[in-house]
């Protein structure tokens, strides 16, 4: 992954919502106006809807990060052991604004369903108001929209990732500085993760430093930014990146331009603590070189996606609480359901477990 360019991290542009509307109200323009059905917290009840079997879209951000390309061959495993239509992937380049023409040509394309994982959580607004007029639902996989109407969010616990980074990286590390290689704060996931570490060494590692680097899911600015961090702060001992699929390559090759490639045990070695769960990230903590990452189920945000989608067509709608999937069915702020699914430590004492999704990818 190294050498991309800052056009293929995982949320590349950030664009504002009101740029986007506008170029949506024009796409939209002679749209005809159709009631929606709404979603409400009724417990997996059915209202009058459809038998769920229409066409179904499917939106992804970018196809540059190995998760991502994960994810695009598990959905159309998935939507045949769901029984789902679901029609050939869209990428929309890391772009949001080629984002929302996406929704709008799958839209016009009479698609009865969407599945999408925005880029931006407050500019993807604009495609679920296209979706909503329309009578189309939405399912959003990896990030919650700010605002807008989905049927269901299928997401892990993003908090959750910055809490488990922090207390890894605080039990190896007794004191001095740590790094955290931030993603987009665009996107609720970028900011999730990077208050919920923030905010938990502060509370239980008060010895710790934290340093920061925007990087904005971008290759090209984590190599250089933690290039020139290391220059003024050689003595950094633990490095938490919100993306191994966008920031591992760089983040190994620019501590190993600088001689401070140490493995696990040895003297010197920095305590490096990852998100994703892809092989490549189980391939370095197999080598000592980092030391542990949160699984991003990349297999179930395909399988859950295709499940709520074929709901929603359905009518079924849903409320909080357990889910019979291991997982928590929560209200956010916004009044949005989210499936917060499971997302477990990978180290070196559980990398080889066959069920973790990294060990299954060919």
């Amino acid at each position: 992954m190294a050498g991309w360019t800052v056009r293929n991290g995982r949320h590349n542009r950030r664009i504002s919502a009101w740029a986007v509307r506008t170029a949506a109200a024009a796409a939209c323009a002679g749209l005809a106006l159709t009631a929606c059905g709404s979603t409400k917290d009724t417990g997996g009840s059915t209202s009058a809807g459809g038998d769920g079997d229409g066409k179904v879209g499917v939106i992804l951000p970018l196809l540059t990060s190995p998760f991502w390309q994960s994810y695009n061959d598990y959905v159309p495993k998935m939507a045949k052991s769901e029984g789902v239509d679901a029609l050939k992937t869209v990428n929309s380049n890391s772009d949001p604004s080629q984002q929302i023409t996406d929704i709008n040509t799958e839209l016009n394309q009479g698609v009865e369903g969407l599945v999408v994982a925005p880029l931006d959580s407050a500019a993807i607004e604009a495609g679920l108001d296209q979706a909503e007029r329309k009578g189309v639902p939405v399912v959003a996989v990896d990030v919650a929209p700010d605002k807008g109407k989905v049927a269901m969010v299928v997401r892990a616990n993003n908090v959750a990732y910055g809490e488990k980074a922090c207390q890894y990286l605080g039990k190896q590390i007794p004191s001095g500085k740590v790094v955290q290689i931030m993603g987009d704060l665009a996107s609720v996931n970028g900011r999730d993760r990077s208050e919920a570490f923030r905010a938990c060494v502060k509370k239980n590692f008060p010895k710790l430093k934290v340093l920061e680097i925007p990087a904005k899911w971008e290759s090209d600015a984590a190599a250089s930014k933690l290039d020139t961090l290391l220059n003024a702060n050689p003595d950094i001992k633990g490095i938490y990146m919100q993306a191994g699929g966008v920031y591992l390559a760089p983040t190994l090759q620019t501590l190993k331009s600088k001689g401070m490639l140490k493995t696990a045990g040895q003297s010197g070695h920095i305590t490096i603590v990852s998100n994703d769960g892809i092989p490549q990230e189980y391939d370095a903590i197999r080598k000592g070189e980092i030391d542990a990452t949160v699984s991003q189920p990349a297999d179930l945000y395909a399988k859950y996606g295709m499940y709520y989608i074929k709901a929603a067509m359905q009518g079924k709608t849903f409320k909080p609480g357990p889910t019979d999937h291991g997982s928590t069915i929560v209200k956010l702020p916004s009044g949005i359901l989210e499936d917060q699914l499971p997302a477990p430590l990978v180290t070196k004492e559980n990398v080889d477990d066959p069920d973790l999704w990294g060990n299954t990818v060919k």
